[in-house]
């Protein structure tokens, strides 16, 4: 079967498996490289976080560059994420050596390192931004459009889990080195993350040939200028609706990235366990969480709405964050972990209600835009919440990595002078210290994101009232605009 993009679903299947090379570097960036800094490289945690904080806010700026430049007639999409995908996999590898940990002093390492990550998220950028816009070009069908991101989104469940398992290998490929190597076994698996990145990268591109064809001019009203998507990013900040969305947009990435940031201590220090066991199971734990909320999520915000199932499930969190910090991280069911499967459901609860409302939360503010100002500007108003995104995930790993400087945890040392690639930490104020950024703090930031959920005012029945008062403006008539002030301020 072939829908109006040209796309079979053999070709749909084969853009899906794009996504793995968005997601497998994604989610080890995220949930270990704070940990790698820490215990290969010998980097104090609040360096580390420096490092990681500058390079996501630099991902975070190129986005509408990379927008604006992509969007440019006769601009090839296919093209540019071509030429993204072998520098992206080579980059990647170089990032998890060792070799930077030789150089003399801390800050000779910090800008080597910040350097290479600066490299993955420009690389990953001109990847992923023509990833997620080429479909928009594709076809203008709204079910279409529906199945081929659906078909992504379902494989990405399976590069979730792929990107935060695979590198539980890290400790028995360190025993398969030797002492002398060890240290590269991140290098190692970032090397398997990479092949299978490049390859599903090729494998997207490939689909897309012969049925992507580059755009040769502007749509009315469609402008690829980046003065013109600043002044459209300003013009948002200027509704009411989108300073409240995007300020809990911000506050939930920050308390979602510092928990997944501080995974690996969490598992090994905190809850006690195993390294590769324990984390496997946490992963586990945390997709079967986010699969059965997804529905359930799905379901409520269709009876209700969606603002009123996101501060259900979100409070849901954050009181099952305050509990696992109330129990403590160490408690056990007779000799069980018991917290190595709660914590990440917890987890899975509060980013599978955000993920599966995020974007349809956002989509929101076109038609808020479109009655006060006649555009639409979707590309905008849907992109600009990715930058706030990024903004608050660098903030949550720049807290997490601060804070354990704070409780005085330093990992820095001779690598080769360790027992393990780990330092297991006994100090009970570490400890406390470590359990607080997977518990208490980041649920007084998703805490904070829901007050401003409370205070986001569209609701289905404002939202309605919006959609008639929208389609009365447009033939000519005079809106009743009795239900909607809140929503226009």
């Amino acid at each position: 079967m072939t829908g109006k993009s040209g796309l079979t679903r053999a070709r749909r299947t084969g853009y899906a498996f794009g996504i793995f090379t968005d997601s497998l570097y994604y989610n080890m960036f995220y949930t270990y490289y704070l940990t790698f800094l820490n215990e290969i490289v010998g980097i104090e945690p609040r360096y580390s976080s420096t490092i990681i904080f500058i390079s996501i806010l630099w991902d975070a700026v190129t986005d509408p560059i990379i927008g604006a430049y992509s969007d440019r007639v006769g601009a090839d999409k296919r093209k540019i994420m071509n030429k993204a995908i072998v520098p992206l996999g080579l980059v990647f590898i170089v990032a998890w050596t060792s070799i930077g940990s030789g150089l003399p002093g801390q800050w000779m390492k910090i800008v080597f390192y910040t350097i290479l990550s600066m490299l993955i998220w420009l690389f990953y950028t001109l990847y992923t931004i023509p990833y997620y816009a080429v479909v928009a070009e594709l076809t203008d069908d709204y079910d279409e459009r529906t199945e081929i991101r659906s078909a992504s989104s379902l494989v990405n469940a399976l590069a979730v889990g792929l990107g935060n398992a695979l590198p539980a290998l890290v400790p028995t490929v360190a025993t398969l080195l030797g002492a002398r190597f060890r240290s590269e076994s991140y290098a190692v698996v970032a090397a398997i993350m990479s092949v299978l990145g490049v390859a599903a990268g090729f494998i997207c591109t490939r689909c897309l040939k012969g049925v992507y064809k580059p755009k040769t001019q502007l749509s009315a009203g469609e402008s690829a200028s980046l003065g013109d998507t600043m002044k459209r990013f300003r013009d948002i900040l200027k509704m009411r609706p989108a300073r409240f969305f995007l300020a809990f947009v911000f506050f939930f990435l920050a308390g979602s990235s510092m928990i997944q940031s501080n995974i690996t201590y969490a598992v090994i220090d905190c809850i006690g366990t195993d390294y590769d066991t324990g984390i496997i199971i946490f992963i586990v734990c945390m997709v079967i969480a986010m699969a059965v909320t997804v529905p359930i999520v799905e379901k409520v915000a269709k009876v209700k709405d969606r603002r009123f199932a996101c501060i259900v499930f979100l409070s849901a969190a954050v009181v099952g964050e305050l509990l696992l910090k109330l129990f403590g991280l160490d408690a056990r069911l007779g000799a069980f972990p018991i917290m190595n499967v709660c914590m990440p459901v917890v987890l899975g609860i509060g980013i599978g209600t955000f993920w599966t409302l995020f974007y349809s939360m956002s989509y929101d503010l076109v038609e808020i835009n479109e009655y006060r100002t006649g555009a639409r500007s979707e590309s905008t108003i849907t992109a600009f919440p990715q930058l706030i995104q990024k903004f608050g995930s660098a903030v949550g790993i720049l807290l997490a990595g601060n804070l354990l400087s704070v409780y005085g945890y330093d990992a820095s040392g001779d690598l080769a002078g360790k027992e393990s690639l780990f330092k297991i930490e006994t100090d009970p104020h570490i400890l406390n210290g470590m359990e607080n950024i997977s518990t208490l703090f980041p649920a007084i930031l998703i805490g904070v994101s829901i007050l401003f959920l409370v205070l986001y005012p569209v609701t289905r029945k404002r939202f309605t009232a919006l959609q008639a008062a929208l389609n009365t403006k447009k033939a000519g008539g005079e809106p009743d605009e009795s239900q909607i002030r809140t929503l226009l301020k």
